[in-house]
């Protein structure tokens, strides 16, 4: 049985472009208050029907060309049922499929185990929503 359970909302604004953000510092800041040196799980929870959660190696091309193979996958273009927004945008409901809206990660010792060059990521192709909530978590 666990000990704790503490979660936090994060508002991260992505803006009006396709964008891989960085959620690993506000994911280690979120663990140094909850986790008090525990051993758990955080889960990272997007609650929005057009964005995702990723962990890869972000700054060394790797975000772009995750939003490039996005953009082959699901082109912003009229094939979407889905029609409201900009042109496109059905695509951005089908992005949850792909990339899901939550991630679940070790946490040993109150830190985040991450491999060397992992990161988590928010991934939010949606450029009619610049504004994102994201749950974190600690199980633990």
């Amino acid at each position: 049985m666990s000990d704790t359970f503490r979660t936090r909302v994060l508002e991260i604004t992505t803006g009006r472009s396709e964008r891989v953000y960085d959620l690993t510092d506000h994911c280690e800041a979120f663990l140094r208050e909850a986790a008090g040196g525990r051993d758990g799980l955080l889960n990272v929870f997007v609650p929005h029907a057009t964005a995702g959660v990723a962990v890869l190696e972000t700054g060394a091309g790797s975000d772009d060309d995750l939003l490039a193979a996005l953009r082959d996958l699901l082109p912003a273009d009229d094939r979407w049922r889905h029609r409201h927004g900009s042109r496109g945008h059905g695509r951005d409901h089908v992005l949850p499929a792909l990339v899901p809206p939550y991630a679940t990660l070790p946490v040993i010792g109150g830190r985040l185990e991450l491999g060397t060059w992992q990161s988590v990521c928010l991934v939010d192709t949606n450029v009619d929503n610049p504004d994102r909530q994201v749950r974190l978590s600690f199980l633990g």
